[in-house]
């Protein structure tokens, strides 16, 4: 096997690769044989088929296949050889295939960019400090309550959290429009369901009440003909209610699984769950920081082979969450541009902290990877089970050690770099979009 190896841009590199006839030869006879023994020929018995008559009808295509397969070996085989690193599947084409010649064909690929870790010392981190509060857990049990609420009618005016049920029929310019009409609507104020300024008009109506309000629909609405539009509403309201939370007591606490105990049980349970969560998000806001610190301080040359294969990973992840709200059939072919910016990050990502990992020799720490799965396992109901189940499943265990290493090496670079410690709230963290 003769090699030579060229560069022709950027991370792209051609390999041309020559194999003696006689190996690539030797092959196609043999796997001509194997066939002449198996094929029946009209006109010949089974295994008596002519060597010239199977030359003749599947030597072409048992030479490409046999060519396919040489490549594919000879590439591996030349590339160890040469150490190159390759990112991505090559693409092959062979320059001569022809019996009694050398099979000469190219490797093009692209290979992993070196990377160069910098300034590590100067990523700045904001390491969030906070605690469960017992009044983020007397929040947390108003929601619970809210979960569970119930409607009683009532005759007053209506506020915010209150409830409606009412007809409405809309006009544009005189003329109904499609979509602003309805009948026996239920609308909870506060609950942003309707176009800016629609609820706040029918706040304090009561059952009985006929009113005509008029909105301007935004001008990012998504029907064009709508978009900026002042637009009127005849609202007509039936029913108005409030809300009835339940009491926070045994039976409330046996509504969440909790049998013995009563009420602080489920306070400890609920505890628990808001301090693991939140453990995660403070662990997840480092970690960003961490990565938005490497990322901006370090370029690097992008394999277009591996952005491409990014971009149909998220492609497909994200067909899968439409195939839940859309009918396969009419789901559209999602375009690249919409996945390449995440693709290109996650690539880079995903080659700096390979950098950290191999300059720093980390190696996957099992017990770190047992807590991973603990903590996840924690969720459900019989934790047992989940854990024997990551036990049993290589590539689910596979995934488990990727995120521990990843995390390794994270806690590596926030060992390096510049931290200061910052007092917030719980909502701060499980709630920033709420500031």
């Amino acid at each position: 096997m003769q090699v030579s190896v060229e560069t022709t841009q950027g991370l792209e590199r051609r390999l041309t690769i020559s194999v003696p006839a006689e190996k690539v030869d030797v092959e196609v006879k043999s796997r001509l044989r194997q066939i002449s023994k198996t094929q029946r020929i009209d006109g010949f018995r089974p295994g008596k088929v002519p060597a010239s008559v199977i030359q003749k009808r599947y030597g072409k295509s048992v030479r490409q296949e046999v060519a396919g397969e040489i490549m594919q070996r000879n590439f591996v085989d030349a590339i160890v050889a040469e150490k190159i690193n390759p990112a991505g599947r090559p693409s092959f084409v062979a320059k001569s295939n022809e019996d009694g010649k050398a099979l000469e064909f190219e490797a093009t690929f692209e290979i992993y960019p070196e990377v160069e870790l910098k300034d590590l010392d100067k990523i700045a981190i904001e390491r969030p400090q906070v605690d469960v509060t017992d009044a983020d857990l007397d929040e947390m049990f108003v929601t619970l309550q809210k979960q569970h609420q119930t409607w009683k009618e009532n005759k007053r005016k209506t506020k915010k959290g209150d409830k409606l049920t009412l007809d409405f029929t809309g006009r544009v310019d005189g003329e109904e429009f499609e979509g602003g009409k309805a009948e026996a609507f239920e609308l909870e104020l506060g609950a942003g369901r309707m176009i800016p300024g629609f609820e706040k008009e029918v706040t304090g109506m009561k059952a009985g009440d006929e009113k005509t309000i008029k909105v301007t629909f935004p001008d990012d609405y998504h029907a064009e003909n709508l978009k900026g539009k002042e637009a009127e509403f005849d609202i007509v309201v039936h029913k108005t209610e409030a809300p009835e939370l339940p009491e926070i007591d045994d039976a409330f606490a046996k509504l969440f699984g909790i049998e013995e105990g009563g009420v602080e049980a489920l306070r400890a349970e609920v505890s628990k769950n808001m301090t693991r969560e939140l453990t995660q998000a403070v662990k997840a806001k480092v970690k960003t920081q961490v990565i938005d610190g490497l990322l901006a301080g370090h370029e690097v040359d992008l394999p277009a082979s591996l952005v491409t294969q990014e971009v149909d990973v998220l492609r497909q992840q994200a067909m899968q969450r439409f195939k839940g709200q859309m009918d396969p059939k009419n789901l559209p072919e999602l375009p690249a541009e919409m996945f390449k910016e995440q693709a290109e990050r996650r690539v880079k990502i995903g080659l700096l902290l390979g950098e950290v990992i191999k300059v720093n020799e980390l190696k996957v720490d099992e017990t770190k990877v047992n807590e991973l799965i603990a903590s996840a396992a924690s969720a459900y109901e019989d934790p047992k089970e989940v854990v024997d189940y990551y036990a049993n499943n290589k590539e689910l265990m596979q995934q488990m050690q990727n995120v521990a290493l990843e995390e390794q090496a994270v806690e590596l670079l926030v060992e390096k770099a510049k931290v200061s410690d910052k007092k917030v709230s719980f909502n701060e963290i499980m709630n920033p979009e709420a500031k």
